[in-house]
């Protein structure tokens, strides 16, 4: 299983809006695109996601940017997965053959496992507002 590109670059953008909560400033894509090293055309359709599933809100405009919807310890990164891929580790849905249904009940228990660990992970656990303060994941 690997993560995708997508999912890697919309956490590491939620942790930046992470660390501005709070401060009462939007933050502008250019500066999201700079600071996590994320293609600002790629990150217009990843907040557009994140928005979609009511992570982020946006304002338009001058004074406009992008903030979390909610705290970050509120959101986990399951939240984060869910919004720009889709369900943890999606099954095919092809369980013939002798050992299909079996299979399906393993996969299907992994799914619940790797879900659990995910939802355990919030946006507060991973966007040390202080450079010095790190978290061990």
């Amino acid at each position: 299983m690997k993560i995708s590109v997508k999912v890697d670059y919309a956490c590491r953008v939620m942790a930046e809006l992470a660390r501005l909560d709070g401060s009462g400033e939007l933050a502008q894509i250019e500066h999201l695109a700079r600071t996590e090293a994320v293609p600002a055309n790629f990150l217009a359709q990843i907040l557009g996601k994140l928005r979609t599933h009511g992570l982020i809100i946006s304002r338009r405009g001058n004074l406009g940017g992008y903030k979390l919807s909610r705290p970050p310890e509120e959101i986990s990164l399951y939240d984060i997965m869910v919004a720009t891929e889709g369900d943890c580790l999606g099954l095919s849905g092809n369980f013939q053959g002798q050992s299909g249904r079996r299979l399906k009940q393993v996969w299907s228990e992994v799914r619940a496992a790797l879900a659990d660990k995910v939802k355990s992970y919030t946006l507060d656990q991973i966007a040390a507002k202080n450079p010095s303060e790190m978290y061990y994941i």
